[in-house]
Order: structure tokens, then sequence, then C-alpha cells
């Protein structure tokens, strides 16, 4: 980690900036700090932030709970010692620090007194490792505040992160097992001759257990066995639900159009039947237009394949759940059980690609005569890519950390964006979040009743959230629902930084 550097003696100042700040409410990747505070308080975010998602801590706020407006601005000049302090024990009581992504920024502004003074914000991203704090436990961030984790939970997280991996696990079942026309292919494409046994020893899928009999790995079974979900005693396969409408309904009657459909063996066969299954149903769906019947729904095969092939060979499947997928008339859902691995978050997989949880899965399947994956990251880029080619709005990726179960959700939406969308996006990427004044600019149009229209649908579609649902409808602000506005206005504080140093 580079070590933090301490606040400049003359910061940019924006008290605009932090009028706005100042209506975000505290979430799972934000809250605000004193310093006046014991110190563990803000190293128990700042690992919390880090085993997560990553996010900001807002240094020299008082919490929204206990102040409001302006008086909560005390600045780190209300104990500029303990931010020294802080300095000092990031580097000394965090586990691992040199790997711990933690950067300030430092801003001046008015103080709840009227003086002039200053703040710092923490960005801490998503780190590669769990971290913990010396003498005080490992922690996570929940929606509003941190939990300590158990001995127990803290395995569960190096699961959930992808530190650790089921794939290698030993199966109590038989070799002979997994002699299928599966392994017949990947043998014949690898020029495999040994007995299955022998074969899959000499390439790392079949192990000797504590009584010296040889066992298959997961990933063996997972790649070879006829049917993966009886022999490991879960869930692995894929559940297909095709709804009327674009939303599920339960009262008084189901809007499923037939009785799901569960697709198992193999994943190399699941990917295949899966992508068949749901193309089958999209092409079902046709309706009267004007050069006569058309599909409803239109979707590039490739990116419905790879959204398909991810979900089954980056999912945890130490979980005992299948992926779910489901059509609805106006878009897709890919659920895949499990979380986003590494440094990969909602916000940043369009440029960093994908981070794989299980990769001896990912690179046996490369194996096979006709392999569904592409390198690693290269299938998430060429999703984002065609869906922009074909003028569709981009894949929306959301995470759902806790319940009802840790997922990774894919929403693509059959419908093609505004050209407005584009230049929207960019306004949030740059500045935190967009009005209706701005959608107006975007939009070409005076029509503040237009837009709002607009802002609607995109908030139906969930490209949209209202950051301040409480506020009247022109002082609404809106972002991404995958980009929380404090780390994206990290980069807007970074260049003032650079500014005031020009």
């Amino acid at each position: 980690m580079t070590q933090p550097v301490p606040p400049q003696v003359h910061p940019p100042f924006d008290d605009t900036f932090i009028d706005d700040l100042l209506q975000w409410p505290e979430s799972s990747q934000f809250e605000c700090k004193r310093l006046a505070g014991k110190l563990t308080t803000v190293l128990e975010s700042v690992v919390a932030l880090a085993n997560s998602e990553g996010g900001i801590i807002a240094l020299g706020f008082e919490d929204p709970d206990k102040a409001k407006g302006r008086a909560r601005v005390y600045g780190i000049q209300e104990n500029s010692t303990n931010w020294d302090e802080l300095r000092r024990q990031l580097q000394s009581r965090i586990t691992e620090p040199n790997l711990l992504p933690c950067s300030p920024a430092e801003i001046g502004c008015t103080l709840r007194d009227g003086t002039l003074g200053s703040v710092v914000f923490l960005k801490i991203e998503k780190s590669n490792r769990i971290h913990s704090i010396v003498d005080d436990g490992t922690w996570v961030r929940l929606e509003k505040g941190n939990k300590e984790l158990t001995a127990n939970e803290i395995n569960d997280l190096s699961f959930a992160r992808g530190t650790i991996s089921v794939e290698a696990q030993l199966e109590p079942i038989d070799v002979e097992l997994l002699d299928t026309d599966y392994w017949k292919q990947y043998a014949q494409h690898r020029r495999l001759t040994r007995p299955i046994a022998e074969a899959l020893r000499h390439i790392g899928l079949v192990r000797p257990d504590a009584q010296g009999v040889l066992r298959p790995t997961r990933a063996a079974v997972l790649l070879f066995a006829e049917e993966p979900s009886g022999l490991l005693n879960g869930k692995a396969a894929v559940r297909v639900f095709h709804y009327r409408g674009n939303r599920v309904q339960t009262d008084p009657h189901t809007n499923l159009l037939k009785p799901p459909r569960t697709i198992s063996g193999p994943i190399i066969r699941q990917i295949q039947d899966t992508t068949d299954y749901v193309i089958s149903e999209l092409a079902s769906g046709v309706q009267m237009g004007p050069l006569g019947f058309e599909v409803v729904q239109s979707y590039p095969v490739r990116v419905i394949k790879e959204a398909i092939t991810n979900a089954l060979i980056h999912r945890d499947y130490r979980l005992l759940a299948d992926v779910h997928i489901r059509i609805f008339s106006d878009r897709i859902e890919v659920e895949s059980p499990g979380l986003l691995v590494g440094p990969v978050t909602a916000a940043n997989i369009g440029t960093i690609g994908t981070h794989t949880r299980n990769p001896v899965l990912v690179n046996h399947l490369r194996d096979f005569p006709a392999p569904p994956n592409l390198d690693a990251g290269e299938g998430v880029r060429m999703m984002f890519g065609t869906m922009q080619a074909v003028g569709l709005y981009p894949p929306l990726y959301l995470t759902r950390p806790h319940v009802p179960r840790e997922a990774v959700l894919v929403f693509l939406l059959n419908e093609h964006r505004p050209t407005a969308w584009e230049q929207v996006s960019r306004h949030i990427d740059q500045h935190g979040s967009i009005g209706n004044t701005e959608v107006r600019k975007a939009m070409e149009t005076d029509n503040v009743l237009a837009a709002s229209k607009q802002i609607k649908k995109w908030l139906e579609q969930g490209l949209l959230i209202i950051l301040n649902p409480t506020a009247g409808t022109r002082a609404r602000r809106y972002s991404k629902p995958n980009m929380p506005p404090p780390t994206q206005l990290f980069s807007t504080l970074e260049g003032k930084q650079r500014r005031g140093k020009a």
C-alpha cells in the first residue's frame, strides 16, 4: 500500500461538494466518521469495506443520525493528532497492509463553527485478500454498520471471495462413474490413452484420500459425470423460468408461461442445452409487425451464451443452489450463486473483466473439442461490446451479498437504448449523479415532462436509482444501481486535488 499522504496545507476548497455529500445516507459502501472517537472503529470500517465490496469513509463528519446539515462538519482539525495516528495504524494494525487498497483525498470546506478546515475521504477498494485488525478481529460490511466474523464465518468468507475453492475438494465416489462420453471426448482431444483413474491422476483431477483410495475432485465430477447434482448431493443444475410480462406474479395465479425447465448434466452440456433452450424460448414469442410476424425478443446469441457460461463456471459450488435464468418480455435475468471474486465489482466488471473462482474447472473446460469459454476477462468485454454494437443497453450487473442468498445477477435488456443514455451514463460516471436538468440537456429538449417520463422508464428498468427519495421531484438526483455515488465521486475529488497542486 502506498503510504497515505498527510492533508495539504491548502487543499482544494468546495463547499458545494460538501453540501451535496451531506445528502448521502450511509450505506454498505459509505460511512462517516469523526476523528474524536476511538480509531479502532475507523479501522474496523476500513477492514470491513476491503473484505466486502469496497467504498468510501468520510473523515471529519458526524453520523447523519446524530446531526443534520452543516452541524455534521467537524473536519479533521477536531483532532489532527488522531489523523496522524490513524495513518500509522493503517500500516501497523491491519494484517497484510501492503495489499490493503486504501488511498486518501482531502478537500477544504467551511466547518460547523464557520471556520475553514478540511475533511478527508478514504477510498477503500475491494481486496483480493481477507484483512483483519491485529487483536481486534475480522470484519465485513453490512447494509449499515460492520459485523465481526467468527472463525467459521471467516472460512466461509474465504470461499465466497474465491481465496479458497471447493473445486479441489475430494468427493467420496468411484472414479469409474466419470468414464462417460464426455470424458472420452476430452481424453481423445488431449490424447490421453491411459486408464481413466491413471489419466485423471496424471492431470491432477484425482488424488488418494486419507485411506489411500483414489477419489475424484469436485471439478472432475462437474466436468465429466452424467449427473453431477446427484453425485454431489447438492444443486449444480440450471433452472429456467419463462414469464408472461415483465415481473413475477404469484397472486392469484402465477404468470409462468410453462413449468420451469431443469437442465442438468456435466457443465459443457449444461451450457449448450441451456443456451439452446433459452434461444428457442425467445424465438417462440412472435407478434405481427409492419413486415409480418416478428420475433418479440432479440438478443445476440453469443451474449446469451457467454452470460450462461460465466454463471456456470464462475459460480460458488459450495452453495447448495442452482443457477436461475428468468425470461421476461423486456429482459433476461441470469442469477449465479456466489459473489464476484478478486477486485471485480459490479461497477468495474465492464472494464476489468472476470476473475475466476474455479481456475481448474475453467482451464480443463478449454481442453474439450469445442470449449464454450473465452480467455479470462474477454467474455465480459465481448458482452459489453456486442450489446453496444447492436444498439442495446450494456449488461447490468448487480450483487446480492446477504439475503436470501449470495448471488450475482446479470440483466440483459431487450430494448434499444436512446442516444441520450450514453451522455447520461458518462455524466453519472464523472459526477456521481444526474438530475432532470442534465437529462434534458442529454435529450436535447426543454420538456421537463418528457425527461421525467424517460427517467421513470430508466428507474423501472433498473438502470437508475433515486439517491434522495424524500426530496421533491425537481430536486431528485439519480445514479446507477451498481455505482455508489461517493465511490464514483472520488475521481472528482482526486481531480480537484490535482488542479489544486498545479
